[in-house]
């Protein structure tokens, strides 16, 4: 008895173990800006040891710079420079793919239209029922709706900004950088560049409808560019991308509405930053600390956040070990932040201190061409 006792609990043991390993084991997809770039590319990442394998081409696809991922982790989403059928000139595309859990490569499931020039993000609510895309170029944002076996519906919502804002060379006209919705579903998020305002609309993924709703303000001249709320849902985060800043707003769920209260640097005061612009926004799973990557700066600003009103005080910059940190990303364990330099075409993977949120260069980098986006996704 005592050995048959052993050996289940050495079994059980042995079950657990593996368990723990693969929960660490997590696919990278990479998207990407042109230049030598195929498509999407895919990597493996061990969040325990930080080892990133050399990167794959996922999937041929035509200039996919950001992805989504389904809640399912069955799907993946990508913004196209143009589809069959449609012309770049006039609007641009969001790609559907199925995902092969086992290798990681992606198969095309359908194509639609993203109602305007020059998609550059896209998002997905929480029940994976919603694509949110923004327009670059067109200064727009669309809503299309995602069918149970992962295939786009058609654009279900179209909403064309109006109006600029005091930059005379960036901001004669609306230019929506990114499509988020709410923690819960209820609002979007459109951060327009061109307005230096985050545009709010209220969602219903169950139709995948928007209707216009208000807006939160930034100082004139910011930029608005990406978007990203803290875990507890009270307070939102965007970065501006022209005035070297990020601001972070109070968030009423009830009301929907965005109150700005605190607006800080990402680089050196006093510096001359002409050529220089913030990129990605992303806020730490644990809600202590927020990121801010800096184009031209080639670093990425470390901000704790006070636990009781939001607010953000500045730790560090990290250079990136690279040129043009466009996008970086924030593994699924809270671990390691993986920084992609978009004309060095490298990954750089740098370990997260967890008690002040200062990052740590691990020496593995690997080269992948002109990667914009990072997105985990766990091993099954």
């Amino acid at each position: 008895m005592k050995l048959s006792i052993t050996f289940f609990a050495t079994a059980i043991s042995l079950l657990i173990s593996t368990s723990s390993l693969r929960a660490e084991k997590q696919w990278v997809y990479f998207g990407t800006a042109g230049g030598d770039a195929k498509g999407i590319y895919v990597s493996s990442f061990d969040s325990e040891s930080g080892e990133l394998s050399e990167a794959k081409l996922a999937t041929e696809a035509n200039r996919p710079g950001f992805l989504a991922i389904h809640p399912n982790h069955q799907y993946l989403y990508a913004i196209a420079g143009a589809i069959p059928g449609h012309e770049a000139k006039e609007t641009g595309g969001l790609s559907a793919y199925t995902i092969n859990a086992k290798t990681g490569e992606l198969t095309l499931i359908n194509q639609q239209p993203s109602g305007g020039r020059g998609p550059c993000h896209v998002s997905l609510d929480h029940g994976g029922r919603v694509a949110l895309v923004a327009n670059y170029s067109g200064g727009s944002t669309s809503s299309i709706g995602i069918n149970s076996d992962g295939s786009l519906k058609k654009p279900t919502s179209f909403f064309q900004h109006e109006g600029s804002s005091i930059n005379e060379k960036r901001q004669k006209g609306p230019h929506a950088h990114s499509a988020n919705p709410g923690p819960n579903d209820k609002f979007a998020f459109v951060a327009d560049l061109g307005l230096d305002k985050v545009m709010i609309y209220k969602l219903d993924p169950a139709t995948a409808k928007m209707e216009k709703h208000g807006a939160g303000i930034v100082p004139p001249g910011s930029g608005p560019r990406h978007f990203a709320f803290h875990p507890n849902g009270k307070w939102a985060y965007t970065n501006g991308e022209m005035l070297m800043t990020v601001t972070g707003f109070n968030f009423d769920p009830d009301k929907g509405t965005l109150t700005p209260f605190q607006t800080i640097g990402t680089v050196p005061e006093g510096i001359d930053f002409t050529g220089l612009s913030t990129a990605e926004v992303q806020v730490h799973k644990s809600g202590k600390f927020l990121y801010v990557s800096n184009r031209g700066h080639d670093t990425i600003a470390v901000y704790t956040i006070d636990p009781k009103n939001g607010e953000l005080t500045f730790v560090e910059r990290e250079n990136i070990q690279g040129e043009t940190p466009r996008n970086f990303g924030i593994d699924n364990t809270g671990k390691f932040l993986l920084a992609a330099g978009q004309k060095s075409h490298t990954i750089a993977v740098f370990k997260i201190n967890q008690k002040t949120g200062e990052l740590d260069f691990t020496g593995n980098k690997i080269k992948v061409p002109t990667p914009i986006c990072v997105k985990f996704l766990d091993k099954k």
